[in-house]
């Protein structure tokens, strides 16, 4: 038996090299002697005669040199070719008739009948269960195109899906037990493979309907050009909020260092009310200053409630600083899907920076009024201090003091 096997395999080699289209790069001769594998796995985990062993490898050569004649009557050509073969090997004819039936019977819509051909059907179709199973569906794949029929991953990966699912099944017992569960392995891979697909061709889409969705140019414009101005507009207060601190802060200082020292000598005492204005409208200026500069600590926190209603800025730092990144990602990715919400947090940013920017702008219109009132009332009062400085009284005084020092001798 094993010189007519080895004959069969030598044919077949030849066969293929010779007349097999190079576009057949999966029903080749690597293909057979898979199924020549195959089957002798199974034949040596069955009960099965010798002629039947005989039958089935020879089946198992045979089975696809019909694709060297015509592709979609292979199997028809390969009982003609197998029974040539045999006949000019001097085999039995009723083992021809065998290997004949055997090889009709991997054609994949049909069902086989008996144990023999339950084995040769699941040794053409043992790939579903190999490790090689990727290597051998994208050989099939590439062969399907070279033949004209081209198909996109996605749908080959359905179309295997669906082989997987409602047209392949394992006949013999030896294939149930040992090849069903590494084909459930494979059915699993692709099932992952597809579901991670669409998930990802899922964000892909969130990501273009959130571009198509996009505001137009102009309204992009709108906002940016007005958040800048806000944001020039908050600079420029707190540059003038410094200025006002750093004046009246130096005023302040050259008041206490020169003025109210002097204030003791009994020649300056007419400078005592002018200085007080001075200084007390210098420290309600630098109080004012820093009002209108000092940061709104907010909680940095949101309820989901709040999001639901819009009552939060996701926008301002203030309001998510204390927040779960996880919980604020889901808090922005729902604003993202609706295009209103989108605008109106955009809106209500914007309102917000001009409640801020009014709080500067008013305590800081305040601070110049309060500044320059200090300044004219502090200059008319020193003006009116000189204006009615007695200066004999001044000079009486002066010179009672000088009449009597501490030692009680008259100058």
């Amino acid at each position: 038996m094993s010189d007519l096997i080895n004959k069969a395999d030598s044919f077949v080699l030849d066969l293929f090299k010779d007349k097999l289209d190079e576009k057949f790069v999966y029903h080749n001769y690597t293909h057979t002697k898979r199924v020549v594998k195959s089957t002798q796995e199974i034949i040596d985990n069955t009960e099965i005669s010798v002629k039947e062993e005989q039958a089935l490898l020879l089946a198992a050569w045979l089975h696809d040199t019909g694709y060297t004649v015509d592709e979609d009557n292979h199997e028809e050509e390969s009982c003609k070719i197998a029974e040539q073969f045999l006949h000019d090997n001097n085999v039995d004819q009723g083992i021809i008739d065998q290997v004949k039936k055997l090889i009709m019977a991997t054609k994949f819509k049909d069902t086989p009948q008996g144990k023999l051909e339950e084995i040769i059907r699941d040794a053409d179709a043992s790939h579903f269960a190999k490790d090689y199973y990727k290597e051998t569906s994208q050989l099939l794949k590439k062969e399907y195109a070279l033949r004209g029929k081209e198909y996109t991953n996605k749908e080959w990966r359905d179309e295997n899906i669906t082989v997987f699912t409602e047209k392949h099944r394992y006949y013999s017992e030896y294939a149930i037990k040992n090849w069903n569960p590494l084909k459930n392995e494979n059915l699993l891979s692709l099932i992952k493979k597809k579901q991670k697909k669409k998930k990802r061709i899922s964000k892909e889409k969130i990501k273009v309907d959130l571009k198509n969705q996009s505001p137009e140019r102009a309204i992009q414009t709108l906002f940016r050009t007005t958040l800048r101005n806000h944001i020039k507009l908050s600079d420029i207060a707190d540059t003038k909020a410094n200025i006002l601190l750093s004046v009246n802060a130096i005023i302040i200082s050259l008041a206490l260092a020169n003025l109210i020292p002097k204030l003791e000598q009994v020649s300056n005492r007419h400078l005592l009310w002018p200085t007080l204005i001075l200084i007390l409208f210098s420290v309600a200026s630098i109080i004012l200053s820093i009002m209108s500069t000092r940061p709104n600590v907010t909680s940095g926190e949101f309820t989901d409630e709040q999001v639901q209603k819009r009552e939060v800025n996701l926008l301002f730092f203030g309001n998510f600083h204390k927040v779960p990144f996880k919980r604020y990602e889901r808090a922005v990715m729902n604003l993202l899907e609706d295009k209103e919400e989108v605008y109106e947090s955009l809106i209500k940013d914007l309102w917000l920076l001009g409640v801020v920017l009014n709080r500067k702008y008013s305590l800081l219109r305040w601070t110049y009024t309060i500044f320059m009132i200090g300044i004219v009332s502090s200059v008319i009062a020193f003006v009116i201090a000189f204006a009615t400085l007695d200066y004999s009284s001044i000079e009486n005084v002066i010179s009672t003091t000088i009449e009597t020092n501490p030692t009680g001798v008259k100058s």
